[in-house]
């Protein structure tokens, strides 16, 4: 189930505008569709990146200095 969509406003440059609709004439999705896409990605990115820096310390303690300790781990 889809939560109710609320609008929301933003001033963005018109360089920033002409470029988002070009991608979205190109992709043939509506412009609200790849904004809402960038803030999903990027509130995923943020989450993350908070998340690493909480666990970096631990992770430190246990050896994993790098991702490819990680990746190393986990394959």
């Amino acid at each position: 189930m889809t939560s109710p969509m609320k609008p929301l406003s933003i001033r963005v440059p018109r360089s920033l505008r002409a470029a988002l609709e070009k991608l979205a004439r190109e992709k043939r999705e509506p412009v609200t569709s790849i904004v809402r896409q960038a803030l999903r990605s990027y509130i995923a990115v943020q989450r993350f990146r908070a998340l690493r820096r909480k666990t970096l310390r631990f992770a430190e303690a246990q050896g994993f200095l790098t991702d490819e300790d990680v990746f190393r781990a986990v394959s």
